[in-house]
């Protein structure tokens, strides 16, 4: 019987086979008292899983073929640094020592209490960890069990030739492709797979920028994330479509369907051939514009790919991932310069934008930060708010970002600025990290200094921001958010997170017409800049920066090299009278 299972697209592409069920790795733990003299016997039953485990991940990072993404070992290494994180470790360690819990009842405890803290960051990258956690724990639980891979065997078609090593699959299969089908997946279970195996994956859990959703971008392959029963609904062997344009998952397709899948699966093949074709093209309009095309990125590895999709630059570096899984430290200035000068020459003299930290009370960096009191984090003590309050770590990272520019040029982006007031102390530090600068006799560099436009409030007057910064960029997924008071988060009304509502639309035209009335440069590093379907939108608003994931860089310069923003200014100001901007898109 045919049917289709609908979840989030999150890697592009048709992907058509036999399906690979990975068993899920949730275990049934057992729960008992321990006496007080077992306690320490419970101590080294966990520590002996805990190393177990992080010596099985070295292995894997020493393993890793040359070709593989450069995402994997990054996840490889965020692994690591949980399984050593200090809050996890005391914490297993206290319910064990007060409650006398056995070490397994102890570690999944732990597990849901740091779930909860993961569950109320309002960041999408950040709350996804959590799922690396989860994995942390159950890879420990499954060494403490002496239980194997979770990783089912593979079907018939794709069975090992014999003396292939176990757990990874031999690069001898039949003609048959297969997909890979999921509760979730780990970066370790991922290892466990040759590159070239899986045509695509699917996995229950996850959002647009969990692990698996970075790999499968990584590995330009076709994926659907968030399918939630898919593991349960399909069976081995099944024959699966992965629709990773639209998120759907067909099962048992018939062979009309197979047959229109698989014309629009040769249809991809041959568009991404001639898009690659593009990768030299200067982006420029039908009528001479020329149009910047950056990359979003988030760690120093993200550089070379967004060079190999033809960005002239980065629009947004993440520094997120640097604050990230710490265990209450956070990085000093000494290690922030040595990534941020890392990026400056992996980009080999191109300009890069670099953002302050976005991250606020419903991220926890340190039980110092943590304020458990903000009944709505996404309104709260965050982003640039969070950076005035503790100006200590503040400076720390701007004279980090001021030396790392004597490598290159070099844009410092403050996000989520909403008032006068903010703009003047967030200028003041920067004049501040200079003088202490000055005063140890540390070279740096000249930056450009701007601000992210993701607030109404700044949106509406970005007139003002535009008297005290060189640049402004738009953040388009915050800016609808808040527009539209969406928690993009929550799947009850995610459906009512628009891009294309009008108000929106209105406050995107007026920030790019503002900042072009006196000459500055503007770019959207949103969502929306890398979303093809509103590229001649944004053209004829009168933009001529975008930022986006590098995978998306030549689908968007495609759309510019066919257009022609005299025709699309008209259209585009028609676009902004209308009451269903969508409708009139076609989308």
């Amino acid at each position: 019987m045919t049917f289709a299972i609908h979840g989030l697209a999150v890697a592009p592409g048709i992907a058509i086979g036999r399906a690979v069920i990975a068993v899920s790795s949730r275990m049934e733990v057992v729960h008992y008292f321990i006496e007080a003299d077992q306690i320490n016997a419970e101590f080294v039953r966990l520590c002996h899983g805990r190393d177990a485990v992080v010596d099985e991940l070295k292995r894997m990072q020493e393993l890793l073929p040359a070709d593989a993404p450069q995402e994997l070992g990054a996840l490889l290494d965020v692994h690591l640094m949980l399984l050593q994180d200090e809050l996890l470790e005391s914490g297993v360690k206290r319910w064990i020592s007060e409650r006398l819990y056995n070490a397994e009842w102890a570690l999944t405890t732990q597990l849901e209490i740091i779930s909860r803290q993961f569950d109320e960051m309002e960041d999408d990258y950040l709350r996804e960890r959590k799922a690396d956690l989860e994995q942390v724990v159950e890879r420990i639980l499954r060494y403490m069990r002496g239980v194997a891979s979770p990783v089912a065997a593979p079907p018939a078609s794709a069975r090992p030739a014999a003396g292939a090593q176990q757990g990874v699959l031999s690069e001898e299969f039949g003609d048959e492709p297969l997909v890979l089908i999921a509760s979730d997946l780990s970066p370790a279970d991922m290892l466990q797979f040759k590159s070239s195996v899986f045509a695509g994956f699917i996995t229950d859990v996850g959002g647009k920028t969990s692990h698996t959703a970075i790999v499968a971008r990584s590995m330009d392959i076709p994926a659907v994330v968030g399918a939630r029963s898919a593991s349960r609904l399909v069976r081995q062997d099944d024959w699966v479509i992965i629709d990773g344009d639209a998120g759907v998952v067909i099962v048992n397709p018939s062979p009309i369907i197979l047959e229109e899948y698989g014309f629009r699966q040769r249809q991809v093949s041959l568009e991404r051939e001639r898009l690659s074709r593009l990768r030299h093209t200067p982006a420029v309009t039908l009528d001479g514009q020329p149009i910047e095309l950056l990359a979003n990125i988030e760690r120093p590895s993200d550089c070379e790919p967004s060079l190999r999709g033809g960005a002239v630059g980065v629009g947004l570096f993440r520094t997120e991932f640097l604050f990230m899984d710490r265990s209450g430290k956070l990085p000093d200035e000494e290690e922030q310069y040595v990534v941020y000068r890392e990026v400056m020459e992996n980009m080999r003299g191109l300009p890069v934008t670099v953002r302050t930290i976005d991250v606020g009370a419903d991220k926890p960096l340190d039980k110092a930060h943590r304020d458990g009191s903000s009944l709505n984090p996404a309104l709260g003590l965050r982003a640039i708010r969070w950076s005035l309050a503790d100006t200590v770590m503040f400076r720390a990272q701007l004279r980090a970002i001021l030396r790392a520019a004597q490598h290159g040029p070099v844009r410092l982006l403050f996000p989520m600025l909403s008032s006068l007031g903010e703009i003047q102390q967030a200028l003041r530090q920067v004049e501040v990290a200079r003088a202490e600068l000055d005063a140890r006799g540390v070279h740096y560099g000249p930056v450009e200094i701007g601000a992210m436009i993701e607030v109404p409030a700044a949106a509406l007057m970005v007139r003002s921001f535009l008297k005290y910064f060189d640049f402004l960029s738009i953040g388009t997924n915050d800016l609808v958010q808040y527009t539209l008071a969406i928690d993009r988060a929550d799947e009850a009304v995610a459906h009512l997170y628009d891009p294309m509502h009008p108000a929106v639309l209105h406050l995107v035209s007026d920030v790019i017409a503002a900042a072009n009335a006196v000459g500055k440069h503007v770019s959207v590093c949103g969502e929306v800049g890398g979303d093809v379907t509103m590229t001649r939108l944004l053209l004829g608003f009168g933009l001529r920066s975008f930022s986006m994931h590098p995978a998306q860089i030549l689908a968007v310069k495609q759309e510019i090299l066919r257009a022609d923003t005299h025709k699309l200014a008209r259209w585009a100001q028609g676009i902004l009278e209308s009451e269903n901007p969508a409708e009139m898109l076609g989308v």
